[in-house]
């Protein structure tokens, strides 16, 4: 039993919800987004919520219940609220700065490091040290915050990088010395 497949997502007043050829479609303005229904998933608009339901008692259809609602769910709160992910950056001379669409990061690289502005995504600096990811799709912000925290993950000895707002990174010792 899926707990929470069975919830019904409700809608705020100014998103819309269309099901379309195996395809559910949320849309706000200009903006929307959409995913493809997977089998075995059946989907129900009325004006105030959306109920998402299985058509069997399958494993897989079981499994892909709760998914599914998880998905609709956050498309409808990505466009009604949006997603933010924070990276901090931490060590001597490491900065980022905007360029037009761009992310410009000085990393401890001979190099700067570029970042493009994906479609759906913005870059906004609080500081020099500060970055946020916003965007509706949940998933392409999480990814794209993953790509900036990879371009230098967090050391583990002195604890210089890039890394989540909040995350906490566990040094290890350095070397012990001559006795």
């Amino acid at each position: 039993m899926s707990r929470i497949g069975k919830k019904p997502i409700p809608l705020p007043k100014d998103i819309k919800v269309e099901v379309l050829d195996g395809e559910i479609k949320v849309s706000r303005g200009s903006d929307s987004l959409s995913q493809k229904l997977l089998p075995g998933i059946k989907v129900t608009v009325s004006e105030t919520e959306v109920v998402i339901e299985r058509e069997n008692d399958n494993r897989d259809t079981l499994a892909l219940h709760g998914l599914t609602r998880s998905l609709v769910n956050n498309m409808v709160i990505g466009l009604s609220e949006g997603f933010t992910k924070n990276l901090e950056i931490q060590g001597v001379g490491y900065r980022a700065a905007k360029n037009g669409n761009q992310l410009v990061m000085d990393l401890g690289y001979s190099h700067q490091v570029i970042f493009e502005e994906p479609e759906g995504i913005t870059f906004e600096l609080a500081s020099p040290t500060r970055i946020a990811v916003k965007g509706a799709d949940k998933q392409l912000v999480g990814e794209m915050a993953a790509k900036i925290r990879g371009s230098r993950l967090p050391d583990p000895y002195k604890g210089k990088g890039v890394r989540y707002a909040g995350e906490i990174i566990r040094l290890k010792a350095g070397k012990a010395g001559a006795k």
